[in-house]
């Protein structure tokens, strides 16, 4: 390896796929990014077309592979990190889908999990896998497209089809049907996956109706998942780390020491509190899931997610049409002497930790003659800073948090939003210069296994921070607003 040495992280995530390149000294010298359509065939359904995520992930690794070695520099491994619990089956001889990626947010499968829930099964599942009966994990999705797809579950059972989260999909295709692999994040996350043993659970796969054959095998964070195919980028790059993109995030952001804590704000929000070596189930139904495994030794965390954060800035931007872009957001928040009263509760696919309400919806409160864009907007980003209020409040009953947040992200270039964060989190928060943390963690992992770092401990070391934002809010005014957000949530919770 030279200095010229660079990674490629490829992040595909919900609303786009991203390829950005980094040099050893983890600046970014190259990126792209593609957004593509989300596909809402019902109510409370989600889904991607599994093509087009193939095909945005490899227009943007063409394109950044391409800009960053322009000047002579070489990329000479990848990692890729991915939207979790997203669910593809397809056929293991043609590579092809059955059905469409069931995304994250989906909630078709509730009634399913209400079933399994009034047959007793949640503590079975919650004591094996560290989280709750919900259809955001893969498990209920996998089933039902097992179930519902002429012919799947017959070929299922002949081990002719493959399942895979989204990373799995994109190894399998950049291998050229090579690799059939995941990481242990992203197996965490399905319900099929014993945190205990770090092995797929039979007993599991029973409960679920999931065929042994279709899973994926499980590795490292760190370790070698095969090649990428010469035709993608006209040689082959190995794949040497893989993680899902809120462990990916906390790996970027140097969160290897027990207590550490990050919350990323992207579609979703998620705050993950490393519980060191030893899986402690939460109390205030938080999640217990994997955060990375090196050399075979798993690393825990507790995590609380919120479903939707940015993506309601999206809503208003596509669905309500009140904003050309984000960015706008910020100013219009400002601008406003208060909140007038308004508040958002973005149940618009349930409502995750800590309540995992999946037959809620959202509902905006205190409208008047007087609400316009401006006020929505604020709202919109005010419920993401209530939401982590309310995460990081049930966190603090399971384990003792740190004074300091470390946040990541699209959002946090907002700095009205992360000033209120601190308002209302009544702690610092820590944004730092590289705020491409999710894609930071996946190289960092390449990085780790080519040798390229020596040890978590180096790594943790390069992280910088580029802006803290102090509490300063008086305390009833925190307290006014935080007593209008949750009447707004008990009326949301009551319907």
């Amino acid at each position: 390896m030279t200095e010229q040495s660079l990674l490629l992280a490829i992040d595909q995530g919900t609303t786009s796929s991203r390829a950005i390149v980094f040099n050893r000294q983890c600046e970014i010298v190259a990126q792209a990014q593609e957004e593509f359509p989300q596909i809402y065939p019902a109510d409370g359904w989600v889904e991607h077309d599994p093509e087009t995520i193939w095909q945005t992930s490899v227009n943007v690794i063409r394109k950044a592979v391409e800009k960053a070695e322009a000047d002579g520099s070489r990329v000479v491994a990848a990692g890729i990190t991915n939207q979790r619990e997203t669910t593809v089956v397809w056929d293991r001889s043609t590579g092809k889908p059955v059905y469409n990626a069931i995304v994250w947010q989906d909630r078709r499968t509730s009634e399913y999990c209400d079933t399994l829930r009034a047959d007793e099964q949640e503590a079975l599942v919650r004591n094996k896998t560290g989280l709750l009966l919900d259809p955001y994990f893969s498990a209920t999705k996998v089933r039902w497209i097992l179930n519902n797809v002429e012919g799947a579950r017959e070929k299922s059972t002949r081990g002719e089809l493959a399942f895979g989260t989204v990373d799995s999909f994109l190894i399998w295709r950049l291998t050229g049907g090579k690799t059939h692999a995941t990481d242990a994040t992203n197996a965490s996350r399905t319900n099929l996956y014993n945190i205990h043993s770090g092995q797929w659970d039979q007993e599991l796969l029973d409960l679920f109706d999931v065929p042994e054959s279709v899973l994926p095998k499980v590795q490292d964070c760190s370790s070698h998942y095969g090649v990428i195919d010469a035709d993608i980028v006209g040689r082959e790059i190995p794949i040497l780390g893989v993680a899902g993109d809120q462990q990916a995030a906390a790996i970027g952001q140097g969160c290897f020491e027990e207590g550490s804590v990050k919350s990323t704000y992207g579609t979703g929000c998620f705050a993950l509190l490393n519980i060191g070596s030893k899986p402690v189930l939460s109390n205030n139904r938080l999640l217990t899931t994997v955060a990375y495994q090196i050399d075979g030794k798993p690393t825990y965390a507790l995590e609380g997610s919120i479903f939707i954060a940015g993506a309601s800035v999206q809503w208003l931007r596509d669905g309500l049409k009140v904003i050309d872009n984000a960015a706008q957001t910020e100013s219009m928040a400002r601008d406003l002497e208060s909140n007038k009263g308004v508040y958002l509760v973005p149940a618009f696919t349930g409502l995750g930790a800590p309540y995992w309400r999946s037959d809620v919806r959202g509902a905006i409160f205190g409208i008047t003659r007087d609400t316009g864009p401006s006020e929505l907007a604020r709202a919109a980003l005010e419920a993401v800073c209530y939401q982590t209020h309310d995460l990081l409040t049930a966190m603090a009953e399971d384990a003792r948090l740190p004074a300091r947040l470390r946040v990541d992200g699209g959002m946090v270039g907002n700095e009205w939003v992360m000033q209120l964060l601190a308002d209302i989190l009544d702690v610092k928060v820590d944004r730092p210069i590289i705020t491409e943390t999710t894609a930071l963690g996946a190289a960092y992992l390449a990085g780790l296994q080519m040798g390229m770092f020596d040890s978590l401990e180096q790594i943790a070391s390069q992280w910088r921070c580029d802006k803290s934002f102090s509490p300063s809010m008086a305390e009833n005014q925190r307290a006014h607003l935080l007593s209008g957000w949750r009447s707004s949530i008990n009326k949301v919770l009551a319907d």
